[in-house]
């Protein structure tokens, strides 16, 4: 079993997705402002746990994956952040990548947690990540994703289609 690292920023703990975790990453994936831009409908709790499962099966089989994020001062689940390679069907292609992504609560949207988090993500990829392209795609309609991708680093690389809807593909150099 691969050990998940713990990362820390001013306010957040990033560490590993924990069974405890999954009502409050069950109801994160309900939330309508969450799923609008990323897959536009709503996860079903068993969607929800297949997603979730997915999360240790990323670290345990690539050594690189999400991290749940905890708020420090409450001890609250309000995200997840981090790398993955889904071997999605695009074009072009994004596998052999490190693909960023990060989703909050709505709750906890809009306070600057998803840089705060990813800058941390980005650090353990830059220090102990497997490969050099760092990638992410994102609707181009989801402007605060696209503000945070871009204080990331992360410039437009093209745009393509991605199960019917649009996506700004981004790239990011490792540095």
């Amino acid at each position: 079993m691969i050990d998940i690292p713990t990362l820390e920023t001013d306010r957040l703990r990033l560490r590993a997705h924990r069974l405890d975790d999954f009502e409050a990453y069950a109801a994160l994936w309900r939330e309508l402002s969450v799923v609008r831009f990323i897959g536009g409908s709503p996860l079903t709790r068993e969607a929800a746990w297949i997603r979730f499962l997915r999360q240790s099966g990323l670290w345990h089989h690539l050594g690189f994956g999400f991290f749940a994020l905890e708020d420090k001062a409450t001890g609250a689940f309000v995200g997840e952040a981090g790398f993955h390679d889904l071997h999605r069907d695009l074009v072009p292609s994004l596998d052999g990548s490190m693909e960023a992504g990060w989703a909050l609560a709505t709750a906890f949207q809009g306070r600057g947690l998803a840089e705060e988090a990813m800058r941390a993500v980005l650090a353990w990829g830059h220090d102990h990540g497997p490969r050099d392209r760092l990638t992410c795609i994102i609707h181009p309609d989801h402007a605060a994703s696209l503000r945070v991708a871009a204080k990331l680093g992360f410039a437009e690389a093209a745009r393509s289609t991605y199960h019917g809807a649009p996506v700004v593909i981004l790239d990011r150099a490792r540095v």
